[in-house]
């Protein structure tokens, strides 16, 4: 019964983007180029729910994003090329050929050796390399996560957390010789495997880098405001401010 509701619920969805492509102005005016920008917020207020912890919020951008798979299939079939039918049989495909252990062979393996074999399994699709699928325009740092996971996949990979804290520390000092020769390209390509290294070094301890920082981000931002209300309180502007004054500001709102 379950299972019907949800297809019926589907079926509604897509009715609706019938609709509106046929009435609404805006709706009918729309390409995939356009909607491009729109479904990358959409993503990253899910991402921002999920941080949250909020179920609620979870659950209405995961239709937004819905929303926006049923849009881009509505524009490909007015031009014949796919519908929504397609898209969903085109993924339950590629799941079943990348899970052999569950489809085909029928053994229990580790998820490491899942992994491994997703990606095998990808080079039999055509793709030249396993970095393949990492798209371009990733923000740098979680692109930086999904390289290091898939070449971690392929068992290129430091073996240990000393070998791993061990490479941070030599593009450390890499780093700092390039600063002491004032090389500005260099210390910025040495400053790129630094932050690469440590993003890397997380992996080892079981962090994800992107959740952390963000976590990082959140809390600066909340004891800088709390520090911006209490300069404030006491009739002063933070502009006016020695640096002295603000650190004795920023300690007090720790």
């Amino acid at each position: 019964m379950r299972k019907s509701k949800n297809l019926q619920s589907i079926d509604k969805l897509i009715e609706i983007m019938d609709e509106l492509r046929l009435e609404c102005p805006w709706d009918k005016e729309q390409t995939m180029d356009s909607l491009k920008t729109l479904t990358i917020e959409e993503t990253y207020e899910l991402v921002d729910a999920i941080n949250n912890n909020d179920f609620d919020e979870i659950k209405n951008e995961l239709g937004d994003l819905l929303l926006h798979i049923v849009f881009y299939s509505k524009i490909a079939s007015e031009k014949d090329i796919f519908d929504f039918n397609d898209v969903i049989e085109s993924i339950s495909k590629k799941l079943i050929f990348r899970h052999p252990h569950i489809y085909q062979n029928k053994e229990k393996i580790s998820q490491e050796q899942v992994k491994k074999n997703w990606e095998k399994l990808k080079l039999k699709e055509g793709r030249d390399s396993i970095l393949s699928g990492v798209p371009k325009t990733l923000p740098s740092l979680i692109k930086a996560l999904r390289i290091q996971d898939k070449v971690s996949s392929a068992g290129f990979k430091w073996d240990s957390i000393d070998n791993s804290k061990n490479k941070v520390i030599e593009e450390f000092n890499e780093l700092s010789l390039e600063i002491q020769n004032s090389d500005e390209n260099k210390i910025e390509e040495e400053f790129g495997d630094f932050l690469f290294s440590v993003i890397n070094f997380g992996r080892h301890l079981g962090i994800d880098s992107e959740n952390a920082l963000e976590k990082t981000n959140k809390k600066f931002s909340k004891r800088f405001k709390e520090m911006e209300l209490k300069i404030k309180n006491d009739n002063l502007e933070l502009d006016n401010l020695s640096s002295t004054e603000m650190l004795a500001f920023w300690n007090d709102s720790k």
